[in-house]
């Protein structure tokens, strides 16, 4: 690979100003892609290219993915600045966190507006570039809320499920066309958004429940990320991936019925 522009990979990573979308777009520019950042928080979003301070490399494009016509204006804008796309990451989303009960149906058409019609959206038009040029990597950012049910996330863990099958749709019919689709389903993470969310008793509530003890960063999202989206992983296409920290594996994994396992003594006799 060399440094000429028209040779770099190009990857596109929605909800890009922050958090795990800004760890995703760093990783892309680490190993050596251009990157195309899309997000619908416009001041947030030029700050965030001014602290990249990449414009022959970055690009900033403000998008509701949500919208049809936005999205096909981002994917002429991209094709326009860097002429290809390799990688497509699906990582923007909403949340409402209400009682069923309580949940509007406008809360949640804006949630599914955003984290399903986007990447159905954003699939269509960056998916088709792919497939013109012969190959790419679409990965998906879902949720842990996909895989396991919890209290007010009704809307938030149905888009997440619907986002999860939808990758695997996309995966039998874009695979023949050299273009591989997973997703990856975070547990918690060290978000500003969950420093601001989490009380101390959530927080302890999850260390409990989480076999590693401990939130996941937004490095270790970008990494997993980027390895789906690289070389090697040419082989995986339609999988998901919970990375969690073992929450989901857990399954019921009462706390109380751990204490007791190896690591557990190990941590008892180091404070003996």
């Amino acid at each position: 690979m060399t440094d000429t522009t028209s040779s770099r990979r190009v990857a596109v990573v929605t909800g890009g100003a922050r958090g795990i979308g800004l760890a995703i777009g760093q990783w892309f520019l680490a190993h050596g892609h251009q990157v195309a950042l899309l997000d619908n928080d416009r001041a947030t979003l030029e700050a965030t290219g001014r602290t990249l301070a990449q414009p022959d490399r970055v690009l900033t494009v403000n998008c509701d993915v949500s919208d049809p016509a936005q999205v096909d204006a981002a994917a002429h804008a991209v094709v326009a600045r860097f002429g290809r796309v390799d990688a497509l990451v699906n990582n923007a989303g909403v949340a409402v966190f209400k009682r069923v009960a309580e949940t509007s149906f406008a809360d949640w058409r804006a949630v599914l507006g955003t984290n399903l019609d986007g990447a159905f959206l954003c699939t269509q038009a960056f998916g088709a570039l792919m497939v013109q040029a012969g190959g790419g990597a679409v990965v998906n950012v879902a949720s842990i809320s996909g895989l396991r049910a919890s209290t007010l996330r009704v809307a938030y863990g149905t888009s997440k499920a619907a986002l999860i099958h939808l990758t695997k749709q996309y995966a039998v019919e874009l695979g023949n066309a050299g273009v591989r689709v997973n997703v990856i389903a975070p547990g918690p993470v060290e978000t500003e958004m969950a420093k601001l969310v989490h009380s101390v008793a959530i927080r302890s509530d999850y260390y409990d429940a989480i076999p590693l003890g401990r939130y996941g960063s937004v490095e270790e999202m970008a990494n997993t990320v980027g390895f789906l989206c690289s070389d090697a992983a040419s082989f995986i296409n339609g999988q998901v991936i919970a990375v969690d920290g073992g929450f989901d594996a857990a399954g019921v994994g009462l706390p109380t019925l751990r204490r007791g396992l190896p690591s557990e003594r190990a941590a008892e006799a180091a404070h003996a």
